[in-house]
């Protein structure tokens, strides 16, 4: 099978990465049209793939096709290629924003998902969300977990929780990183260098979420586990643990809720 790759930025390198890691793909069956000469030129140079500057030769090639253009450039893409997709091809979403019902009406013959993927797919960590448009059948939603887990988690949901997760798992990165950062400046007041505490930190936030995820144990129990009555974790709790802060957290997910909400009806 031929996977295409409209788009060549970072999340679709990512996701080609993946691929070719965990050998899903061989270099032979990837092909990524770009508008970019220096971009295209320098994925064959570093994976050996096909390349091609014409969207329709993807479409033509490959019959699963990784639309990965910006948001704003998608519709013209599909209307560019819509006459030479067909029942046989898997179209796979990774626009932001772009919901199923616009995807499956610019492209009526094929079989689309939408995916939200996030940054971390880039260290072959990321947390990707799928959802099937009403053609994409039970084993085109299990070629899309297989395809996904090359670079990360995969997981099925709605349509209707996009949004959510949209702002969990697609904004969050920067949100744990914003949060890590702050971590560090007060480390560094301690007498810390940088360098040594954004691995620290850094590790620390790596081997908790593993952790989490390897027992399946709930974040506050885990808390609960480290924290020692009148111990250091106690009194760092005490500081951070307060109901402003639990707003401000809750109020930074609906904020990036309700944009994409408000992005999707663009």
């Amino acid at each position: 099978m031929t996977i295409g790759f409209i788009g060549a930025g970072r999340m679709a390198e990512a996701i080609m990465a993946g691929l070719l890691r965990q050998q899903f793909a061989l270099p032979g069956q990837i092909l990524a049209s770009d508008v970019s000469e220096e971009r295209l030129a320098a994925l064959r140079k570093e994976y050996k793939i096909g390349v091609t500057r014409q969207n329709t030769d993807v479409a033509a090639q490959a019959h699963c096709c990784v639309l990965a253009v910006k948001p704003q450039q998608l519709d013209a893409v599909l209307r560019e290629i819509a006459p030479r997709v067909t029942p046989d091809h898997l179209i796979i979403s990774i626009a932001a924003g772009k919901r199923l019902a616009g995807l499956e009406a610019l492209l009526p013959q094929g079989r689309v998902l939408r995916v939200m993927p996030n940054i971390a797919c880039l260290a072959g960590e990321g947390m990707n969300v799928f959802t099937r448009g009403s053609r994409a059948t039970e084993e085109d939603a299990a070629t899309v977990q297989e395809l996904l887990g090359c670079c990360g988690l995969a997981m099925e949901l709605p349509e209707a929780q996009f949004d959510a997760v949209t702002a969990l798992s697609g904004s969050g990165p920067a949100f744990f990183a914003w949060v890590l950062d702050r971590l560090v400046d007060g480390a560094v007041q301690e007498g810390l260098t940088r360098d040594q505490a954004l691995v620290l930190a850094g590790q620390t936030m790596q081997g908790t979420a593993r952790l989490l995820l390897a027992t399946g144990m709930d974040p506050a129990d885990l808390a609960a586990s480290v924290t020692s009555a009148k111990g250091t974790t106690a009194e760092g709790r005490a500081v951070l643990e307060n109901e402003a802060t639990a707003d401000i957290l809750k109020r930074a997910i609906q904020a990036a809720a309700r944009r994409s909400r408000e992005l999707s009806q663009t």
